[in-house]
Parts: C-alpha cells; sequence; structure tokens
C-alpha cells in the first residue's frame, strides 16, 4: 500500500521540522512552504494527499488558501494545525474546505488520527475545541478580492504595498477599502482589523 503524500505549510521553521520529523515514519513529506501563495502553487505542482495547513499564514491566510485550494482540487485533504481554538475559526475553516483540525498544542498522535480520519473521508476535530456554538449574525458576505485586500490591510499593509502584493492598482485596493467598509457597516481601519481576527482572517 503506498503511503499518503503530505505538503506541510507554517510559517515557523522550527514548527515544519517537528511535524516533518513527526510524520516522516508514517507517510512522505513531499514539501514544505512558508506561505498563503506557495501553498496554492505547491498544491498545484506537488498534488499531495493531504496538505497540513497553518491559518495565520502570510500574503494570503490558511482559510483563503484552502477556498483555492479545493476549488480547483477537490480530493485534497486539508487538515488545519493551527493555535487558534476559537469556534469561528473553526466554522470558517471547514466552510473553507477543510477536513479535520488540531491545535499545536494537541498529542502529536492525535495528528497522525487526524491524517488517518481525513484519508479514509472522514472529518476529526480535535476534543480540545468546541464548533457547536451557534454562529453570530453573518454581516454582508466579502469576495475573495474584498478577504485578499481585507488581510493586508489588517496585516498593517499600506495601500501602495497592497496594490503592489495583488497586482493591482493603488485606486482598486482604495476601491476595494472603501467596498469593504461599506458592506460591513465599518469605518476604520482598527475596526476592520477586529473583523479580521474574529473571522480567522488572520491571527493573532
Amino acid at each position: 500500500m503506498s503511503r499518503a503524500r503530505l505538503l506541510l505549510a507554517d510559517d515557523h521553521a522550527l514548527v515544519v521540522a517537528g511535524l516533518r520529523k513527526l510524520l516522516e515514519a508514517e507517510f512522505d513529506v513531499v514539501g514544505t512552504v512558508t506561505d498563503g501563495r506557495a501553498v496554492i502553487l505547491a498544491a498545484e505542482r506537488l498534488k499531495p494527499d493531504v496538505i497540513l495547513l497553518d491559518i495565520s499564514l502570510p500574503l494570503v491566510n490558511g482559510i483563503e488558501a484552502a477556498k483555492v485550494i479545493k476549488k480547483t482540487f477537490p480530493e485534497i485533504k486539508i487538515v488545519f494545525v493551527t493555535m487558534h481554538s476559537d469556534p469561528n475559526y473553526v466554522r470558517e475553516s471547514f466552510r473553507a474546505g477543510g477536513s479535520g483540525y488540531v491545535l499545536k498544542r494537541s498529542a502529536a498522535s492525535e495528528l497522525v488520527t487526524a491524517i488517518r480520519e481525513v484519508l479514509a473521508g472522514r472529518t476529526y476535530i480535535t476534543p480540545l475545541v468546541s464548533a457547536r456554538q451557534e454562529p453570530g449574525k453573518r454581516r454582508g458576505e466579502l469576495t475573495p478580492r474584498q478577504r485578499e485586500v481585507l488581510q493586508l490591510v489588517a496585516e498593517g499593509r499600506s495601500t501602495k504595498e497592497i496594490a503592489g502584493i495583488l497586482k493591482i492598482s493603488v485606486k482598486t485596493v482604495e476601491f476595494h477599502k472603501s467596498g469593504i467598509m461599506q458592506k460591513l457597516s465599518m469605518h476604520s481601519t482598527a475596526e476592520l482589523t477586529r473583523y479580521a481576527i474574529d473571522h480567522g482572517i488572520i491571527g493573532t
């Protein structure tokens, strides 16, 4: 029986090294990446069976990266490995196409269990979190581009930096930012940042 192929996505080198050492006995680790754009490209290039994905990745967060990957490669399983135990993150992660959710403080054996479960077509949520709380009232849904802009705004990037990263004009960035504020009924960058944290768009 062939070994499952794993792709690891985390921006902390020590975490990646630890995960690789833990998993290589049972799985083939075919690649490691450190940001959300890189994991999207690596998924296309390597076509792994499972991606272990941190939520708080730079440039594109793990939740947004998962949406892109699942749209193109629905057969790839995604297990989120994160420090975030808030139910909002769990809901957003599964809504994005995740099959598993494990905390970085979970036991090492739990991560292996989660991978086995998703490979068998099941879902896995660590007992350390509860996703059964009622979701709060949802405000206007943001478009994928608006969510990209919101993440970069919340990360503290300037309008010019955002334009460069997304390869769009400064005026287009300002248009998207204005649209986000209008849709969410918000009036400041601080409010946008709080919304991004609460909805798993960026980590704390």
